[in-house]
């Protein structure tokens, strides 16, 4: 079926992957107002982290989160290898699906907004034990909630998909902070159990996050007939 010139997509929702894509790189290097999303960002890293630990029979015993941006999960119990590598591809993964899942409909959206806001107050309930943590992640229960409010709003769908664009951003270039020398961090713990030099795993992140990247320009280029 021919699409009338009348009812031609508009320029932004032709090329809203590339323009969204182009704000969230915008945004990383925006003072303050990163780092809402570098928080983001690092909470989705380390609760990365604990699910692993669930899933393989562990438990979450903290989460910290840090204003810089770092943050922290104890576990206990579970396998090691996985809780580490989970930590930056999940992030990736995070990212990604936000995005992918904001892309179908209003109503996914506001189920994807809302099972954030969830998560997040849930990991205060149960995972948080410091104040600066705690005001942390009220900040960012506090947009979603600010979402969640607006959710009939025709814009809630691109901003859900910035965010998710952001977090994949900042999870495709956190590894490289692990290129320091100190061996410290998740790649260490990971060459440490398997013997797979640090600079491997930070290749394989990157990786995954490049491909998940990949697969949204792919997605984007579909267009309905």
């Amino acid at each position: 079926m021919v699409t009338s010139p009348l009812h031609q997509p508009s320029f932004f929702y032709r090329h809203r992957f590339w323009l969204l894509l182009l704000a969230a790189a915008t945004l990383r290097h925006l003072p303050i107002v990163s780092l809402p999303f570098n928080w983001l960002e690092s909470y989705f890293h380390e609760i990365s982290h604990g699910l692993a630990a669930i899933i393989a029979g562990g438990k979450i015993i903290q989460i910290e989160l840090f204003p810089n941006g770092a943050g922290l999960c104890t576990t206990q119990g579970g396998s090691r290898l996985l809780t580490a590598f989970m930590g930056y591809s999940g992030a990736a993964i995070w990212g990604a699906a936000i995005y992918s899942l904001s892309s179908v409909n209003q109503r996914v959206t506001q189920l994807v907004t809302a099972s954030i806001l969830i998560l997040l107050v849930l990991s205060c309930i149960f995972w948080v034990r410091d104040i600066l943590t705690l005001i942390i992640l009220a900040v960012l229960i506090a947009l979603f909630a600010l979402k969640v409010k607006f959710y009939r709003h025709p814009w809630l769908n691109v901003s859900v998909q910035l965010v998710g664009l952001t977090v994949l951003l900042n999870a495709l270039f956190s590894p490289l902070y692990l290129i320091d020398g100190r061996h410290r961090g998740d790649g260490a713990t990971l060459a440490g159990l398997t013997s797979v030099p640090e600079i491997l795993w930070v290749a394989i992140w990157l990786a995954i996050a490049v491909v998940l990247l990949y697969r949204l320009a792919k997605q984007s280029n579909k267009r309905p007939s």
